[in-house]
């Protein structure tokens, strides 16, 4: 009897160890990985994967594709992932995954894109940044440098109807509208890819020889609008340019064409959207909204921010 009972323990204990020693999964979903802010996002993730021996973290590349997004969600959901985590390919769609992870009982951690107001109900925890303080920080910047100058301006924006599109710009048009020397003559959507930032920049300095100054929701865009401008042979000094997002590429361009950007910590993000999404896996209580501020990057501070990719 005894020795029945010590084996029948036996294996409790070790069922028991092997609960414990489960591996946890986390199923992420980026939007697209052609844009470089994403991929510095699953780099911060990947570094916080490998320094925790019990959770994994599986990556999905929507491409752009929304409908793409939502089956490699439920994808994840089928494999049996403890937790989703998704940067959305528009906010439109958080609800949709939002009802996939709740009928699977998932916690779901958006990143990045904040979420419709009404959809956060879906939303277990969102971490990112206030896209309008980034477009208050150009304009800001823009007005300092020109000094009450008069100038011609154009914007460059993101996917319409994405949150970073609307807020980033809307923080450029609340600055500038008790600035009439400054005149926004046109926006366009260039949707964060250089080449077509290129293309349309293009475009409006051949038309529009008197712009001074190009307001971009992002770097990836900026940097197809100064390359644009030197490809028609305008000198650096002709333009203000400045973007948002302050990655390694667009760094290398500051005080070269690129005037300013603004610091987005993909680190940051990347590395607490890790945290929060494994917490969760794990059943423990986590901040539904998660703020991370923005900063203006200057020539001046180079080093300072290409050694934040190195952290």
């Amino acid at each position: 009897m005894f020795k029945k009972s010590l084996i029948i323990g036996l294996g409790i204990l070790c069922c028991s160890l092997m609960t414990q020693a489960k591996e946890l999964v986390i199923g992420v979903s980026m939007y697209s990985l052609s844009d470089k802010y994403p991929t510095y996002l699953q780099d911060a993730m990947e570094r916080f994967d490998k320094a925790h021996d019990d959770v994994k973290f599986k990556y999905a590349d929507a491409n752009s594709d929304p409908a793409r997004m939502l089956n490699d969600v439920e994808n994840f959901i089928d494999s049996g992932v403890d937790a989703l985590l998704v940067m959305p390919t528009d906010k439109n769609i958080v609800k949709a995954v939002g009802l996939k992870a709740k009928k699977a009982k998932l916690p779901l951690i958006i990143v990045n894109g904040k979420p419709k107001d009404e959809d956060m109900k879906y939303v277990t925890s969102f971490i990112g940044s206030e896209e309008i303080k980034a477009g208050e920080i150009q304009a800001e910047f823009i007005l300092k440098q020109l000094n009450g100058k008069p100038a011609k301006a154009i914007i460059l924006m993101g996917p319409l109807g994405w949150e970073a599109q609307i807020q980033r710009t809307k923080g450029n048009q609340d600055i500038l509208k008790s600035h009439p020397e400054v005149e926004i003559i046109t926006q366009q959507e260039a949707r964060w890819d250089r080449a077509k930032a290129m293309e349309i920049t293009e475009n409006l300095l051949a038309a529009h020889k008197d712009i001074k100054v190009i307001l971009s929701n992002n770097d990836e865009m900026a940097i197809g609008a100064l390359l644009a401008a030197r490809k028609i042979g305008l000198d650096d000094q002709d333009l203000l340019i400045v973007g948002i997002d302050a990655t390694p590429d667009a760094l290398a361009y500051l005080g070269q064409g690129l005037d300013a950007t603004v610091y987005q910590s993909a680190s940051g993000q990347g590395s607490l959207s890790a945290e929060i999404a494994y917490k969760a896996a794990k059943g423990e209580k986590v901040t539904q909204y998660n703020w991370i501020p923005f900063e203006l990057v200057t020539p001046d501070k180079i080093v300072d921010y290409l050694n934040k990719y190195k952290e």
